[in-house]
């Protein structure tokens, strides 16, 4: 079936300005121009960095006399190292503004690098508890146009970055209201050659940012809504993104359903983030497949506190039986479907840091967001759910 690919173009401004359809990185040497760019930096991984659509985005750049570092000595997990050898280049190279590019790790590094463009704060300074954005100089943060090349963290529509603090082995989230890109070109183009195992994964990493946030306490009903769309969208397209990578409407479909589920989690995340991150941080696992493994029991947790409400989404999903069951089934289902691990224990993770583990995530930021409040015994009992498989 032949797509018209003009029924997946269209220009945005939600949360921020938005350049979406394929081909629409040829844009890109424009899009830097319009916020003031003569001189950019693109931050990615290494994995991109050695990618022809890197180099055909530097080449387009130059010709359009807009010259363009590279920097990607970037982990899949970044860590403030990253980020203090990305400004080095920054200042090194003279730069005056920020190509975003990649997945969660790319972006993330990236946005982080244009916080600290001009800051004489440490990174950690930044942390996003409290008011501590207020410590940054507004002035000294370099403009930023995001494109992202996997359909997951919807980082480029974020105003935050999560970075590995190495000293004590956290799982950060450094935040400020202007480390949103200026603009995002959004081309589904980018993601065809994304592997079928990164599509699932970072695709789940979608649907937790779009579940949870649905179910966060307090009154949002706009992010409900974004993220309702989100899942259906999750729903319909991700298998067959898997199936088929060349499939152009998929991707679109889930590049979008991406965005989304970052744009509606500013309602609140929890205990499927706050479990990952310490997992990721010490296992050095894939973020998005970790949020899969462990979203059923965290969804069995929370049962008495989200059971009408996943009986809503539910019937919005077209599931059998409209309830909370059917909505786990789901879940189940696909992760299935997709071929990922049913426990913590098939990805190496053992009780011998059960401690620490529940520890680090009752602290970790996103808690705060679960339905049912959590502590420390509450996260050591999800801990063990995921780990040995335990559903009710």
């Amino acid at each position: 079936m032949t797509i018209d690919t003009a029924t997946l173009t269209g220009n945005w401004n939600y949360p921020t300005a938005i350049r979406f359809g394929p081909g629409r990185i040829t844009e890109l040497a424009e899009a830097c121009k319009s916020l003031g760019m003569t001189k950019p930096l693109l931050v990615t991984d290494p994995g991109l960095a050695g990618l022809p659509m890197v180099a055909d985005a530097l080449a387009a750049n130059q010709a359009a006399g807009l010259p363009t570092g590279l920097f990607s000595d970037v982990k899949s997990n970044p860590v403030g190292k990253n980020v203090d050898d990305g400004i080095a280049a920054y200042r090194a190279g003279g730069h005056d503004g920020v190509i975003a590019w990649g997945g969660g790790s790319g972006l993330d590094a990236a946005k982080a690098v244009a916080l600290m463009a001009g800051q004489s704060r440490p990174l950690w300074d930044f942390e996003d508890r409290g008011d501590n954005w207020l410590r940054a100089d507004p002035a000294g943060i370099a403009p930023i146009v995001a494109v992202p090349t996997t359909a997951g963290t919807g980082s480029e529509v974020g105003r935050a970055s999560v970075i590995l603090d190495e000293s004590d082995h956290t799982k950060k989230i450094i935040f400020h209201p202007k480390m949103l890109p200026g603009i995002v070109i959004s081309d589904p183009e980018l993601t065809v050659g994304l592997p079928a195992h990164i599509t699932a994964a970072t695709g789940m990493d979608a649907l937790a940012h779009c579940l949870e946030a649905y179910c966060a306490p307090g009154y949002h009903p706009m992010a409900e809504g974004i993220a309702v769309e989100g899942m259906r969208l999750v729903k319909e397209w991700l298998p067959k993104a898997v199936a088929d990578g060349s499939d152009i409407e998929a991707r679109a479909h889930m590049l979008v359903a991406a965005s989304m589920g970052a744009t509606a989690f500013q309602k609140g995340l929890g205990a499927i983030h706050a479990l990952s991150h310490p997992v990721g941080a010490l296992y050095d696992t894939h973020h998005g497949l970790t949020n899969a493994v462990v979203m059923p029991y965290v969804l069995a947790f929370n049962r008495s506190a989200i059971e009408d409400r996943l009986t809503r989404l539910a019937a919005w999903l077209d599931l059998p039986n409209p309830s909370f069951q059917s909505v786990m089934d789901w879940v189940l289902e696909l992760r299935k479907k997709l071929e990922m691990p049913h426990t913590l224990a098939a990805m190496g993770v053992t009780g011998e840091r059960l401690d620490q583990l529940s520890e680090m995530a009752a602290q970790d930021p996103t808690a705060g967001g679960n339905p049912i409040p959590v502590g420390v015994p509450e996260m050591k009992e999800m801990f063990v759910a995921a780990i040995e498989g335990r559903l009710p």
